[in-house]
């Protein structure tokens, strides 16, 4: 099994954009992103740190129903 990286938000935000997330607000250090799907809207918080722990990525690729091998393919 792959380990997850430790990356910067700024690779983070460029993986999910390129899977279709858009980035509608920030807030201080947390950054909303929307993705539309067919019959709901996904919506998740990626933090503005440098680096984002290993475990926030873990959560934030989990609520963005993105497997780990398909995230590493859109870095």
């Amino acid at each position: 099994m792959t380990k997850i990286p430790s990356l910067p938000y700024t690779k983070i935000l460029a993986a999910l954009e390129r899977d279709g997330w858009i980035v509608i607000r920030q807030r201080g250090s947390h950054i909303r992103l929307e993705k539309q799907l067919p019959d709901e809207v996904i919506k998740l918080t990626v933090p503005a740190h440098k680096p984002v722990k290993r475990s926030t990525l873990s959560h934030i690729l989990k609520q963005a129903r993105i497997d780990l091998d398909k995230f590493l393919d859109l870095l």
